[in-house]
C-alpha cells in the first residue's frame, strides 16, 4: 500500500521500508469496539474529542511519544489506546505507529485480529527483526502496528533496556511527524515507571465508577515527575450524560473542581 512504512536496522540507525499489509474482518473490528466504518457514531465522536485534546497540548511542541497505562487491570486502556491511534490517523496528514508495549499480556492483536507473530519482545532479546514484525492492517490507513510478539515476565527490565531507549529515540526523531502510540500495562507493575522517562506524554485510563479514588490519587503521585496529559474516564453510563459522550477527557490544566491532582495547590 502506497505510503505505508517500516523500517531495516542497519548499525546505528533506522531506515524506513515498505512494510507487510494484513487483511483484517471489519466485522470483527467493529464487534471489538474499534472505530472503523460503521461503528458507533457516538463513540467515534468522543474519541475524535479525545484526539483534539492530545493534539492541541502536543503537537506544536513535537510531543508525539506517547503512552496510555491505568491504574489497574480491565479498565480498558488497550481499546483506548487503539482507538486514539485510529482517530488519529483519521486526521489528514496523520499518520500513527501503535506499539504493544504491554508485553506481560500483550493484547493489541487480539483487537485488531491480527496472528502472532514475532515482535517487540522478539527485538529486545535479539530475535528478530523490527521490520519483519510491523504490519498494516488493510482498512486502518496510516496505521501501522508493531504488536509485542511473545509475552514474558522480564518485561520492567525490557522496557527500561539501552535498547529499547535507542528504539524510541529514533522513532521520534527518524519520522517527527509521526506519532507513535504505546500500551503499556497498569500502574500495578514496575514497567510504566520504567518507561515513563522515555516518554513525551503520559495518558491514565480509569474506569468510571469502578477505579477506587485513592487508586486515581496513588497513580498520579507515581507519575508526577512525568508528563501527564491527562486521564481518560473510560466506560461511562450514556443514559446519565446530557450530550451522549462515551468517554470524558480531562487535562491537569482542566480537571474538574471535584478531582484536584495531588501536587495542585
Amino acid at each position: 500500500m502506497d505510503g505505508v512504512v517500516g523500517f531495516d536496522e542497519t548499525p546505528g540507525e533506522i531506515h524506513y521500508t515498505n512494510t507487510r499489509n494484513l487483511a483484517v474482518d471489519g466485522d470483527i473490528l467493529r464487534r471489538n469496539r474499534l472505530i472503523v466504518g460503521g461503528s458507533d457514531e457516538h463513540l467515534a465522536e468522543a474519541y475524535k474529542m479525545l484526539r483534539t485534546h492530545i493534539l492541541h497540548r502536543t503537537k506544536r511542541d513535537g510531543r508525539n511519544v506517547l503512552m496510555v497505562t491505568s491504574p489497574l487491570p480491565n479498565e480498558g486502556k488497550t481499546l483506548t489506546t487503539i482507538n486514539l491511534a485510529i482517530a488519529i490517523s483519521q486526521k489528514v496528514g496523520q499518520t500513527v505507529l501503535l506499539v504493544d508495549g504491554d508485553l506481560r499480556n500483550p493484547t493489541i492483536h487480539r483487537y485488531l485480529d491480527l496472528p502472532v507473530a514475532p515482535g517487540l519482545v522478539d527485538f529486545l532479546t535479539g530475535g528478530a527483526a523490527i521490520a519483519e514484525s510491523l504490519v498494516h492492517p488493510e482498512g486502518l490507513t496510516n496505521v501501522v502496528v508493531l504488536p509485542a510478539g511473545r509475552s514474558t515476565t522480564e518485561s520492567a527490565e525490557l522496557l527500561s533496556s539501552p535498547l529499547m531507549a535507542d528504539l524510541v529515540r529514533e522513532l521520534k526523531l527518524f519520522y517527527p511527524d509521526r506519532y507513535v502510540l504505546f500500551d503499556l500495562p497498569p500502574l500495578l507493575y514496575a514497567d510504566p515507571l520504567a518507561f515513563a522517562p522515555l516518554m513525551d506524554g503520559i495518558i491514565l485510563v480509569v474506569e468510571a465508577g469502578a477505579t477506587p479514588r485513592e487508586k486515581i490519587l496513588q497513580s498520579l503521585q507515581l507519575l508526577k515527575e512525568f508528563p501527564i496529559l491527562g486521564l481518560v474516564l473510560n466506560k461511562v453510563d450514556t443514559k446519565q450524560l446530557s450530550q451522549d459522550y462515551y468517554y470524558k477527557y480531562y487535562s491537569d490544566r482542566q480537571s474538574p473542581k471535584r478531582f484536584k491532582l495531588p501536587w495542585q495547590k
